[in-house]
């Protein structure tokens, strides 16, 4: 059978904060996310089975990037931990999800940081093919395994 790309979008929304940006996104704002996820493999060829002629039921794929993804961002606040202590524990006092990162969190580094996340969640023989964050309705970040 041949290789193919089976590919399913996901939205959440997520607020960030750019450490020593100098312009609007130093300030904690949100966009409305949308990523697409493509995996790559082969069907499987399971005469009979439920299985059969599918790379992934797209359910299965939903739950692995529900759990490893969106659960995980949806309606937090992404900041680096290299803020000011003062400033983390207002936050901490005043908000229920937060997620610091040891990287600056652009759209370039979460989804570098996603791609690792659902790499090593999906089933033997699937590959993550690409990724594609929409931060904004104009402007997205694009991930290739094969750039890696």
């Amino acid at each position: 059978m041949a290789i193919v790309r089976l590919t399913k979008t996901f939205t959440f929304e997520m607020a960030h904060a750019l450490l020593n940006y100098d312009g609007k996104c130093k300030n904690i704002h949100g966009h409305s996310y949308k990523l697409e996820v493509t995996i790559k493999g082969e069907p499987k060829a399971r005469h009979g089975d439920p299985a059969d002629g599918l790379l992934m039921d797209f359910g299965d794929l939903k739950k692995v990037i529900n759990e490893e993804v969106v659960d995980v961002f949806d309606h937090a606040l992404v900041i680096q931990k290299d803020y000011p202590a003062d400033l983390l524990k207002v936050l901490n006092s005043n908000f229920a999800r937060l997620i610091y990162v040891s990287y600056q969190p652009t759209c370039e580094n979460l989804i570098a940081d996603f791609a690792g996340r659902i790499e090593h969640a999906l089933p033997p023989g699937i590959v993550l093919h690409n990724l594609v964050l929409h931060e904004t309705a104009t402007a997205y970040c694009a991930w290739f395994a094969d750039d890696q």
